[in-house]
């Protein structure tokens, strides 16, 4: 039985016309099943962006197909992508992107609002995540009466309160120092483990990489490699992600 949440086949970007053709992802396939942690991971310009651009609907492919929890994505179009991006996709922001003007409670709840669901369910939905991510206690309060870890477990149930079928992670730890780095790290971990969320995260940093169960490696717009962390210590998985960055040419500041 396949279990995959995601399927990409054959797909291909392209930017430009013929006289000057850039492809950005260049027949690009693999799958992702449910609870999986993956990790995207190229040095800048080796399209990892667009990449993940593609599977949350962001940008749309040249040719090929991506299909979430089933559903043809790339055969969707206006509203019925909106609905699609609301409803089976979660997104984690390196700077939580919360509302100042609304409580934890009011951030967590406005996808739902939004969709019309109805308030016993809306308070159903906030509480059953906010318990599972110790958040009741600040419920009523808002950004800048919370803590940094506090701000990131509401984005995190704010990500994950729709029940999606994945999580997205754009470079989280791209501008966060290495204590929240960890924090945000292990908070992926925790959804992932807890509440078998199954997440795409892009970085080009090893360290972030070494959370994941699976890395793909992008070099010019394709998949150059693939790792497994299987039984390996995050230190073992850390040291062979540093292995294969060194082949793929990576630069010392790369890796920090």
């Amino acid at each position: 039985m396949n279990d995959a949440i995601l399927q990409v086949d054959d797909i291909q970007k392209y930017y430009g016309n013929k006289g000057s053709l850039t492809k950005a992802v260049d027949h690009i396939s693999f799958q992702v099943c449910k609870g999986e942690f993956l990790g995207i991971m190229g040095a800048s310009g080796s399209g990892k962006t667009t990449l993940l651009n593609c599977i949350s609907t962001i940008d749309t492919v040249t040719s090929g197909h991506i299909f979430v929890d089933g559903k043809d994505i790339t055969a969707l179009h206006g509203s019925q992508l909106a609905d699609f991006r609301g409803k089976k996709l979660g997104f984690i922001f390196q700077d939580f992107n919360l509302l100042d003007t609304l409580n934890a409670y009011e951030n967590i709840s406005l996808s739902l609002s939004i969709a019309g669901v109805k308030p016993a369910e809306i308070q159903r939905k906030v509480r059953q995540i906010s318990e599972a991510l110790g958040i009741c206690g600040v419920l009523d309060k808002y950004p800048y009466q919370m803590s940094g870890g506090q701000q990131q477990r509401v984005a995190a149930a704010r990500a994950m309160v729709t029940d999606p079928a994945m999580v997205m992670a754009d470079e989280p730890t791209g501008a966060l120092d290495s204590n929240s780095s960890r924090m945000l790290l292990t908070m992926l971990t925790e959804l992932n483990e807890r509440l078998d969320a199954t997440i795409l995260m892009v970085t080009h940093d090893a360290f972030s990489a070494s959370y994941c169960h699976r890395i793909l490696f992008i070099k010019d717009g394709k998949i150059f490699n693939e790792l497994n962390r299987g039984a390996d210590s995050r230190k073992d998985f850390f040291a062979k992600i540093l292995e294969v960055v060194s082949v793929l040419g990576g630069e010392q500041n790369d890796l920090l």
